[in-house]
């Protein structure tokens, strides 16, 4: 069909050595995929130590780029530019693919309207889950969360560690905020958010579709399981979406935001109520409503202070 592509490019991109393991998982995963990747491209940030470092580390099949800057986005921009796939695919370094990730994602571009794609992503907790993080708070950690569709279904975004775009729709949207996307350790993102709003808004009867049994797994550190990661994650996602939605000027670029609310005043924080006498469930409704009001302090903060009210 028009629509169905197999040259397929694939985007990993770190920072950092420690991650050196993680990265060469996610690299062997990648190469026992059901379908072939055209090539596997891991970009680096622009550091000379971290260079040298994979490229003694790194097979000679895997090609490696450097980034113009630091930040996630400017490392996915990167990879964009140094592809050649029809389909750019990208997942994050401590993530590692199902054999069958690639050929289950890919076959929803047989449908030509498809312009990007995104897959479930399974948490894989170091040392276990922590009992009070509710599975509604995925998101903090980068992957699929209790409330989010469980069928195959349109989507506004994909999560960005499990995600693909033709290459045409960087040609014809732009490439990833810079502004908005990750660096280093700290806690924004949603640059492929704002990114796939601008797609499909520029593209005519675009869509973006979820496809769960498109699956990778999530490696989520030790350093994730506290309340300040907790706070520092959903704050920072407060003001992300603020950016987003001064970008566009429209409430209804927020509406998965809304659904995600009206699923946890509806379905999530009453069925804790119902038995807070168990700890399990009392700690994550507080940890729900602390998550929240993070949310809310972050999004605030972004309004009050591109109005002047944090100005002297």
């Amino acid at each position: 069909m028009a629509g169905t592509t197999n040259h397929v490019s694939i985007i990993i991109s770190t920072y950092t050595t420690e991650r050196y393991t993680d990265v060469a998982n996610c690299i062997s995963s990648l190469k026992s995929q059901k379908l072939e990747p055209a090539e596997i491209v891991l970009v680096l940030d622009p550091i000379e130590s971290l260079l040298n470092f994979y490229r003694l580390r790194v097979s000679k099949d895997v090609r490696i780029v450097l980034s113009k800057d630091l930040g996630l986005s400017h490392a996915r921009n990167a990879g964009i530019e140094n592809a050649s796939g029809d389909v750019i695919a990208f997942i994050d370094d401590d993530a590692v693919a199902d054999k069958k990730w690639l050929l289950n994602a890919i076959m929803n571009y047989e449908d030509p309207r498809v312009i990007g794609v995104g897959g479930q992503v399974m948490a894989c907790w170091e040392g276990g889950r922590p009992v009070w993080f509710a599975e509604e708070l995925d998101w903090i950690v980068g992957c699929t969360y209790k409330g989010f569709p469980s069928e195959k279904s349109l989507i506004r975004n994909p999560i960005g560690c499990n995600m693909s775009f033709r290459s045409s729709v960087f040609r014809q949207a732009g490439h990833f905020r810079s502004d908005i996307g990750r660096l280093g350790k700290n806690a924004t993102g949603d640059e492929e958010t704002e990114m796939a709003i601008r797609a499909t808004a520029r593209i005519p009867g675009s869509k973006i579709v979820y496809d769960p049994s498109a699956v990778v797994y999530h490696k989520i550190g030790r350093n994730r399981k506290s309340l300040a990661y907790v706070w520092k994650r959903s704050f920072s996602e407060g003001v992300s979406k603020a950016m987003i939605a001064e970008s566009f000027q429209t409430g209804e670029k927020l509406l998965n935001e809304g659904i995600y609310l009206k699923y946890l005043i509806s379905v999530g924080i009453p069925s804790r109520l119902r038995k807070i006498y168990e700890y399990e469930k009392m700690s994550q409704l507080l940890v729900i409503l602390f998550s929240t009001v993070a949310v809310l302090a972050g999004y605030a903060s972004r309004k009050l202070g591109s109005r002047g009210f944090w100005r002297i």
